[in-house]
């Protein structure tokens, strides 16, 4: 009774009716009427179900409206993010669906409340959350809430891949890869065009070349990349590993070979105290004959080709390798901003076996087709001689390679650098590419070259890679 009395108090009062004491009597027997009773309880009723339907709509607004951030996707890239309704205060979501992941590679885990798969599709994705909240009929309909997810275009895509003039002077494959016996070790070596290459059409600068002498127990792997501003780096990038090569075949055995292998086995035992002096001799003199040798054969083919020495600027770098009963003799020479890396047995020290050539803004390389490379007083520092019990890894690459896997040249020589390249080639990257170094594997060439392809923001050049195991 007190209830419709202060209810009917306050709707005269508001209305500007006012109740003398004299009608007092009356204004009781008026609320104590039945119809009033109920015309009041019907009025607060509505009410009350007004401000219902009010904190319903209201409510579904600010959730249909509700900033929700989800993080950036790349097309073929793992994707993964949470929809925490605790969180983002959905408490009160009743019952809901996510619609339109159709064809986009992307699917939504209810219990764990999961967005995630492999983006197929790039752009806006508009993702639809249709949902009930708590105080709304079974037979309504769903809310719709939209979501969007940016999904980037898998930055390979926007590379062109266009196949180089075969008709051109001194073409060559884009891509190579090999495998075979290096001494009594495998061998593995790819190089592959980079994508500023491919997106143009231009060659694989690029090269490398090995060979097993059976003569004389030596085997020889060589390694170089053209000048990009030279152009045609990438005839001279072939000339200096082919002539390489044919250099040590004419010339290894007219060396002092039984000499030399006398000088190590008494460096080995320790009884020559003039031994490591012996090595040094013996590796500057064989080494340098080989590097002045591919020097001057370039400059006469350039010469009989009436093109500029400059044209067929190209690095090199290589390692001549012997095995012994007491182990192996690693003999290097390198020019250029290409890395020889000689990983012990166990993976626990690294020998870098060149010093490369870099320059604080570029520039800095220097090329086997440059002279004056040979009266620097640098030249002795080219040269590296290794005597091991065994190796697990020989590895000659290009900066294609060095560049985004070491990034900077004091990593060439931390141990945990090369370690975790390994790991990188053995399948721990974001391409999930393997190369299986077993012996039996007969797809290591297709699998480095594969591995090859991974993606490193502003790095395109060529790439090349050899590696002894």
């Amino acid at each position: 009774m007190e209830e419709t009395k202060r209810y009917l108090q306050s709707f005269l009062f508001q209305n500007k009716i006012d109740i003398p004491r004299s009608k007092q009597s009356l204004f009781e027997d008026f609320i104590t009427n039945e119809t009033n009773i109920t015309a009041v309880k019907i009025i607060k009723e509505k009410q009350q179900m007004i401000m219902q339907n009010w904190d319903l709509i209201n409510r579904i607004d600010d959730i249909t409206n509700q900033s929700v951030f989800l993080p950036n996707g790349t097309v073929n890239k793992s994707y993964e993010a949470k929809i925490d309704f605790i969180q983002l205060g959905w408490n009160d979501i009743v019952s809901y669906e996510i619609q339109n992941l159709e064809n986009t590679g992307l699917s939504f885990d209810e219990e764990k409340e999961l967005l995630s798969g492999n983006p197929e599709i790039s752009g806006d994705l508009k993702i639809k959350l249709l949902f009930k909240i708590e105080g709304e009929s079974e037979e309504s309909s769903f809310n719709e809430k939209v979501m969007t997810v940016i999904i980037n275009p898998d930055p390979k895509s926007l590379w062109k891949n266009l196949e180089s003039d075969k008709n051109a002077p001194f073409a060559k494959e884009d891509n190579v890869a090999i495998c075979g016996s290096f001494l009594n070790k495998k061998i593995v070596a790819a190089s592959k065009r980079g994508r500023s290459h491919a997106n143009v059409g231009s060659f694989r600068e690029d090269d490398f070349a090995f060979n097993n002498f059976t003569t004389n127990g030596w085997s020889v792997l060589a390694v170089s990349d053209g000048a990009g501003s030279a152009a045609l780096s990438r005839k001279g990038s072939q000339l200096a590993c082919n002539t390489l090569v044919e250099y040590f075949e004419e010339n290894l055995d007219k060396e002092n070979l039984k000499e030399f292998d006398e000088i190590l086995f008494n460096h080995y035992k320790k009884t020559d105290p003039e031994s490591s002096k012996k090595i040094s001799h013996f590796v500057y003199n064989a080494l340098l004959k080989a590097a002045h040798f591919v020097n001057q054969k370039i400059e006469e083919f350039a010469i009989a080709n009436n093109e500029e020495l400059k044209k067929f600027h190209a690095t090199l770098i290589f390692a001549l390798v012997k095995k012994y009963d007491f182990g192996y003799a690693v003999l290097t020479f390198g020019v250029g901003d290409c890395p020889i890396g000689l990983l012990n047995k166990d993976l626990t020290e690294i020998s870098l076996m060149n010093t490369i050539d870099v320059g604080e803004f570029g520039g800095g390389t220097r090329f086997i087709t440059m002279p004056e490379i040979f009266q620097s007083d640098k030249l002795s520092s080219r040269f590296g001689f290794k005597l091991v019990d065994d190796f697990s890894y020989l590895m000659l690459m290009t900066d294609g390679i060095y560049d985004p896997k070491f990034v900077v040249e004091a990593n060439l020589e931390k141990i945990e650098n090369w370690n975790q390249f390994l790991s990188d080639l053995k399948g721990n990257n974001e391409d999930d590419s393997k190369v299986n170094f077993e012996n039996e594997n007969e797809d290591v060439a297709g699998q480095l070259l594969k591995w090859m392809d991974f993606w490193s923001p502003g790095n395109h050049d060529d790439r090349t890679l050899a590696i002894i195991y």
